[in-house]
């Protein structure tokens, strides 16, 4: 994030087109007149529009919760359909949070024997506070991505665009972005009239797909929590404009 942020060209709307944990918004400046995060993935953001909009029913939620391996598999087997959107919310929070690797998907309870939960319920409140008040002022979607970037595309409007990565398509929900979708990805970023900054795993056949756009090769690191790709890896920054840099 921090080799991306200098790169970010003027824009009056900021669009990040895959939000995952929205990052980028979080830590970039404030600067943008209108922002925008969209994902596919329905429970990602019904999560942020229940911390947007009812932070205070949805920490309540947590009030007498535990860290526990038989309450994730209790909330993994509840279909989220047959919840109200704070419910659904709270459920994939805690999902998530306990879930191995912190995977949207993950099946497994994450468990170490070196340190303490990723769920702090005792500062809870206090960091979904953060979130909601930065929230407050950004519009979020639910479309697929095509739909979306044409959308908001105008010549002010800058996407940061970050899919999974090629490989590794299901890591965020099953059949929610396929092998194919990069190459529509391609053709549909090849056209708009924004900008855009895309990162991605370095792989012959991203190079190949998007090697019409200006590309640059970056250090970074995979998360510890998944064993079979940890360490120091190479990633690319495609992007349709010459920095100022």
């Amino acid at each position: 994030m921090d080799r991306i942020i200098p790169l970010i060209p003027d824009h009056t709307c900021y669009c990040e087109v895959f939000a995952g944990a929205a990052w980028l918004l979080f830590k970039k400046p404030e600067a943008s007149k209108s922002e925008v995060i969209n994902d596919i993935n329905v429970e990602l953001v019904t999560l942020y529009r229940v911390i947007q909009h009812h932070l205070d029913e949805f920490v309540r939620y947590f009030r007498w919760a535990l860290v526990s391996r038989d309450e994730f598999e209790r909330l993994h087997q509840v279909k989220p359909e047959t919840l109200t959107d704070i419910q659904r919310a709270a459920r994939f929070y805690y999902m998530i949070r306990t879930g191995f690797s912190s995977k949207v998907n993950s099946t497994t309870f994450g468990m170490s024997t070196g340190a303490r939960p990723a769920l702090n319920l005792l500062r809870m409140e206090e960091d979904l506070s953060a979130a909601h008040l930065r929230l407050a002022r950004v519009y979020v979607e639910n479309m697929p991505f095509g739909d979306l970037i044409r959308r908001y595309d105008r010549p002010h409007t800058f996407f940061y665009v970050d899919p999974p990565y090629h490989g590794s398509e299901d890591d965020y929900g099953k059949g929610l972005f396929s092998r194919s979708d990069f190459a529509v990805l391609a053709e549909l970023l090849a056209g708009i009239k924004g900008k855009f900054i895309m990162s991605i795993n370095d792989t012959p056949e991203i190079r190949k797909l998007y090697g019409r756009f200006r590309v640059r090769t970056v250090p970074t690191r995979y998360s510890l929590g998944n064993a079979d790709r940890a360490g120091a890896v190479r990633e690319l920054l495609v992007m349709n404009f010459k920095p100022k840099d």
